[in-house]
Order: C-alpha cells, then sequence, then structure tokens
C-alpha cells in the first residue's frame, strides 16, 4: 500500500466508516428505549397488586404495600407528570385528583390520588425520561467525531500535500549556481517519482552549467592565440594612427577573454567559507584603490564580520569599488552593522544609471551607454561576478539612484556573532 492514491482512497474509507459508527452510536446510546428491567418491573408490582385484590389471598409480608394517608406524598411535585396522570385517569373515566412529586434521594417518582372517601393513595411511578446527562454524552460523542474527522483530514492533507511541499522545500535550497540541493528519495510511489525527476533534474543543470563553464573557458582561452598573431601583426603597420587603433581594439578583446575566464573559475575555484572581518576587508581595499588613484573615500565602518571566501569577498567588493570609481568619478564607502545584519555601501557622484537599465546592470557586458567601450576600460563583466560571488555566500547587492545624483550600490550580509 505505497501508492499516494490507494493510501488517501483507504483514508476515505476508513474516516467515513468511522465517522457514521461513531455517530450511529451516539443516537443508539441518546435515544434508545429504557431497559427491560426498567419496563418489567413495575409491570410486575401491578400484577401483585391484581393478585392481591383476588378472592381467597392470603396476605403475606411480601405484598405490594400502598400507602394511605390524610396528605399526598411530600416533595417536589413534576408539573408535566402530572398534568398526564390527570388527563389519564380522566380518560380511564376515574377523574380522581392527582400529583406526582420527586422526593430528594429516591430514584422515579411518587404518584398520589385521592380517593373518593378523601384519603389519599401513594403509589411508586418508575422514571422512564431519558438519563439527565444525556446531552453530556452527545456532546462528549459529536466532540470525539469532530476531533477525529480534523485529525484525518489533517494528516490527509499532509500526505495529499507532500509532493507540494517537497517541490516548495526544492525551490527555496536552489543555489546560487542555479542547481538544486538533492532530496531524499523515500516515501510514497509519488513521492519517490517526485524526488527522483527533481534529482535528474539537477543533475541535468549541473551539466549543463559545467558544460557552459567549459565551452566558456575553452573559448577565452583560444582567442589568446590568434590576438597575439593579431597583435604582432598590428605592430609592423606602417601607419600610426591604424596600429594605435587595431592595438587599442586587442587590448579590449583580451580584456573580455581574460573576464571570461576569471568568471569560470570564480564557478570552479571556490574558497574555503570563514569569518572574514568585513570593516579590515574595506579598508584594505580602499588603500589599493588610492594606490592605483581611484578617487576613494571612507565614511562610517562598523567592526562586523561575515562568512565568506576572503579572497573571493575581496574580489567582489573590488570589482564593485573599481566600477563605481571608474564610471561614478569617485565614491565613497561606508559599513554598518544593525541586528544580525551587516550593509557595505558604495556610493559615487556619476551620471547613474536609468531607472528601466537597473535590473539589467549584473547581466555580463552590459554598458549603460556602448558607445563609452572605447572611453572606458573594461569588459563589463565585473558587476556581474561581483553579484556571483556575494550571492553564493549567501548576500545580496542592490543598486539605485541617488536622489542628488550618481548611483547607490549596497551589499548585505549575514553578520557573524
Amino acid at each position: 500500500m505505497t501508492s499516494l492514491r490507494a493510501r488517501i482512497a483507504l483514508l476515505l474509507v476508513a474516516s467515513i466508516v468511522g465517522v457514521v459508527a461513531l455517530a450511529t452510536l451516539a443516537v443508539v446510546s441518546v435515544v434508545r428505549g429504557p431497559a427491560p428491567e426498567a419496563t418489567i418491573e413495575p409491570v410486575a408490582r401491578q400484577i401483585r397488586l391484581l393478585a392481591q385484590s383476588l378472592p381467597g389471598h392470603v396476605a403475606s409480608a411480601n405484598d405490594v404495600q400502598v400507602e394511605l394517608g390524610d396528605q399526598p406524598a411530600k416533595g417536589q411535585e413534576d408539573e408535566r407528570a402530572t398534568r398526564f396522570l390527570n388527563r389519564a385517569l380522566e380518560h380511564s373515566g376515574a377523574a380522581f385528583p392527582a400529583t406526582v412529586v420527586r422526593i430528594e434521594g429516591k430514584p422515579g417518582m411518587v404518584a398520589s390520588v385521592q380517593l373518593p372517601d378523601g384519603t389519599w393513595m401513594a403509589v411508586d411511578v418508575p422514571d422512564f425520561s431519558p438519563p439527565a446527562n444525556r446531552w453530556l454524552v452527545l456532546s462528549g460523542w459529536i466532540t470525539l467525531i469532530v476531533l477525529g474527522a480534523t485529525a484525518v483530514s489533517l494528516y490527509f492533507a499532509t500526505v495529499l500535500t507532500r509532493p507540494l511541499v517537497m517541490l516548495e522545500t526544492a525551490a527555496t535550497r536552489i543555489g546560487p549556481d542555479g542547481i538544486l540541493a538533492a532530496l531524499p528519495e523515500e516515501g510514497s510511489g509519488e513521492v519517490r517519482a517526485t524526488a527522483r525527476a527533481l534529482n535528474q533534474l539537477s543533475s541535468r543543470l549541473k551539466s549543463a552549467m559545467e558544460s557552459r563553464m567549459r565551452l566558456v573557458a575553452a573559448a577565452g582561452h583560444d582567442l589568446r592565440t590568434p590576438l597575439t598573431r593579431m597583435r604582432l601583426r598590428a605592430e609592423f603597420l606602417a601607419d600610426d594612427e591604424d596600429r594605435e587603433k587595431w592595438l587599442h581594439d586587442l587590448e579590449e578583446l583580451d580584456r573580455i577573454a581574460d573576464s571570461a575566464i576569471r568568471l569560470v573559475r570564480e564557478e570552479v575555484d571556490q574558497d574555503a567559507v570563514e569569518p572574514v572581518d568585513l570593516e579590515r576587508l574595506v579598508r584594505d581595499i580602499e588603500a589599493e584603490m588610492i594606490s592605483l588613484g581611484h578617487a576613494v573615500s571612507i565614511g562610517h565602518l562598523d567592526k562586523v564580520s561575515v562568512k565568506a571566501g576572503a579572497l573571493g569577498l575581496r574580489r567582489a567588493l573590488r570589482n564593485l569599488i573599481v566600477n563605481a570609481a571608474t564610471h561614478g568619478k569617485g565614491c565613497s564607502l561606508s559599513l554598518s552593522a544593525t541586528g544580525n545584519h551587516a550593509a557595505l555601501t558604495v556610493a559615487d557622484r556619476g551620471p547613474g544609471i536609468p531607472p528601466e537599465l537597473l535590473g539589467k546592470a549584473f547581466e555580463p557586458f552590459f554598458r549603460v551607454d556602448p558607445g563609452r567601450r572605447q572611453s572606458i576600460p573594461g569588459a563589463g563583466l565585473g558587476l556581474a561576478i561581483a553579484k556571483e560571488i556575494i550571492e553564493r555566500y549567501g548576500g545580496t547587492v542592490t543598486l539605485e539612484n541617488r536622489a542628488g545624483g550618481g548611483l547607490l550600490q549596497k551589499v548585505v550580509f549575514d553578520a557573524v556573532s
């Protein structure tokens, strides 16, 4: 019984049968008639009373005692029973005044009938009404039915939605590289089939990613040989202006090839994750940028550490800062620790990015203005590589235009206590 369909059918049958059985039992226990001993014993007393009145009867201690007195029996009058008894006596042709009372501590009721001579005769009357706690019993059964049906329904819903939960879990566990984490292939047939399909999808995605990386690396590597030959030929051009143009274009092609190879290495050669002093790392990068002639300044820096690969994180932050210093005419850095998060802000004073292009800024080879390719060095892969590294270590990077002009790059990580 491993099929999800069979298990659902069995659960439905069991829940229906169980609910019907409990409901039937509750109804029977409440509306069933009185027990035989409750009805036969009064009949036996009536027969004995009639036998006592027959001629030739010898009185004994076992005779049914009828109490006679000047007053009716004392107790709490049952108006409903009194009304019924008087109506019954009237219909029988013996319209004697009667009253029915309940005596505390005594089961049943006592009926008092006034005889023609004014004497009151008191006899016991059995109580055939349903038990006093009938509503408590019925409420208990209904509560049991509701709880049982709820438990079965919850289990049924859990079993039914388990494949959907597995899909949701798999989607949330997708890594920065787009690969699904392996799922255990256990449970019902449908659940195992779902897990198996997701694992096969993950394997195919991983193969496709590796194939893409090999293709990019091979293309970047193979470009070096023709680029070298073209550079040698360009060196022998007689026209100085043409030679400079050729060499400039070849240098840009060389940077693009190098960037593609570095992007592949970021995917393959991942350094170990460890606590990294982010404040110290930002100061080191700032000193390096100043030594290279970039206009970089530091604002407020909080002391905070994050979990990441030191080399990879340094490369990512360096790319963001170089991008701001190059395109934004200088930048300022600030680091704040709030709660369990560390936020690094890189603000520049450049033209910013048009709002409709902000979503494309992290795409490989992105340029705000393709016409600036010749004036500003770079292959357009810096932001793409930075985003790849930051998200691999669980961080996020966002871009937004500043109100006073310029671009704001914000990197957020979980802080390490």
